[in-house]
């Protein structure tokens, strides 16, 4: 999920801060106007005359947006092949504040629809016998296809105490987010959505429901329920809004704190979830043995369940310029390993914005995870081959997948508020866990552009 919440609240301040003081000013709108392709507007297309600002005082945010990553394998993996690929996603909506616009108070309403294309150089690094534990490029994934993504509308009562939000959306729009900073899917967005395949990341979305309440003015604590419905993956089912295909319902729990330390800000997140979809055994037939040995269908168990822990604290500013400095992040979850094929990741990143004074928009990240298979998915590969006496590079070798360790070097230079270039260097050390595979140094490009 290439936009986390904290990346599109931080534009919204920043539009916020704009039209401000071009209010503070005195100007009217179309002295102001920022011309498209204009470096210090926040919008490539411009301000359309001033019509964006308008409908900006009255609620209405545009959203328009742009993300692509190119990848090229320089050195190792499966194939060894030394190629590029490029994968891509645009998106269109709409974040409405509905208390401006219709004076309802603390109500909000979003509408988004994104369309990806493309494809992964991991299929270039990884054995194509293996299940996937990672990506070069977290924007790639869930087919070439348009989608509606975003369709709901959230009211707070209470001066926003309470909150409830419902419609269609993704988990990782609410429950274990982190922000997307990093090229990489093992640095992007929240985890759990990337492993269990009841969780869905956006731009998949899902009937859904979450109900906050605020504890204190920095804790909060929230739950969610969200349909679990398979379909709604197929390229053929975008915009589908029936509940036909539905499967279980996919709960999560979750308590928020975000303190200052320092007068800087934090984040801590810790949750839990239970999911009533059934999800296939990795290891067990009906009977409880092994089916890699009896031949029987692997069994079906009736829920799965995990958790999460978040750490996002920002550490130092730049002469107390606090929109400067080096942030901290630090997460951790734990799956149901007898149904999923990664049981748990840990991950720690680190991004200084603002390095140098002349370019105090910029940003120099650094991340390592690690992806750990689970130990009951392991041990089926190992007990099947040796079943069928085959070696590793045999046709029908099941590939025995122990831990993958990815690391991202990047550097995001600020062109002009619209536009954000990454350059970044990638190393997967066992690429999806297989120790036969040679480890994997890769070079990404991701462009971003709000229109």
């Amino acid at each position: 999920m290439p936009h986390s919440k904290q990346g599109r609240a931080r534009k919204r301040q920043a539009v916020t801060l704009l039209v401000s003081a071009c209010a503070a000013s005195g100007w009217g709108i179309s002295a102001q106007a920022a011309d498209a392709f204009a470096v210090d507007s926040p919008w490539m297309t411009g301000d359309w005359g001033g019509l964006r600002t308008e409908l900006l005082n009255k609620g209405v945010d545009i959203q328009m947006g742009y993300t692509g990553e190119s990848a090229s394998n320089v050195r190792g993996g499966y194939s060894h092949d030394r190629v590029t690929r490029y994968a891509d996603q645009f998106n269109l909506g709409a974040n409405i504040d509905l208390q401006k616009l219709l004076g309802w108070n603390d109500a909000a309403f979003s509408l988004s629809i994104t369309n990806r294309n493309g494809s992964n150089i991991n299929e270039k690094i990884d054995d194509p016998r293996a299940t996937s534990l990672g990506s070069t490029q977290e924007i790639q994934g869930r087919g070439s296809v348009t989608r509606l993504s975003e369709l709901w509308l959230s009211k707070g009562w209470f001066d926003d105490k309470l909150n409830i939000k419902a419609g269609r959306f993704a988990v990782s729009d609410d429950f274990a987010v982190e922000d997307c900073s990093f090229q990489g899917l093992a640095f992007c967005g929240s985890q759990p959505g990337n492993y269990v395949d009841t969780i869905y990341n956006g731009p998949i979305s899902q009937w859904a429901a979450r109900v906050r309440y605020r504890v204190t003015s920095n804790v909060y604590a929230q739950i969610g329920a969200f349909n679990i419905n398979p379909s709604d993956l197929e390229n053929d089912n975008g915009f589908k809004l029936n509940g036909a295909g539905t499967t279980g319902t996919f709960v999560p729990v979750e308590l928020v704190w975000a303190p200052t330390v320092n007068k800087l800000p934090g984040e801590y997140r810790v949750g839990y979830y239970h999911s009533s979809a059934n999800g296939t055994d990795v290891y067990r037939d009906d009977n409880g043995q092994p089916a890699a040995l009896t031949g029987n269908p692997y069994r079906s168990d009736n829920s799965r369940h995990g958790f999460w822990v978040v750490g996002k604290q920002q550490l130092t500013s730049v002469n107390g310029d606090t929109s400067r400095g080096l942030t901290m992040t630090a997460s951790a979850t734990f799956q149901d390993r007898a149904t999923t094929p990664v049981d748990s990741y840990q991950k720690v990143s680190f991004v200084y914005k603002g390095l140098f004074d002349a370019r105090p928009t910029d940003t120099l990240g650094f991340g390592v995870a690690r992806i750990h298979a689970s130990s009951l998915f392991l041990r089926n590969a190992k007990t099947a081959n040796e079943q069928s006496g085959l070696s590793y590079d045999d046709a029908g070798y099941v590939p025995e997948q122990h831990t993958e360790y990815a690391s991202e070097l990047n550097y995001g230079i600020q062109a002009t508020q619209w536009l954000n270039i990454m350059p970044n260097i990638q190393y997967i050390k066992h690429p999806d866990g297989v120790r036969q595979v040679d480890n994997a140094l890769v070079l990404g490009l991701q462009v971003q552009s709000q229109f």
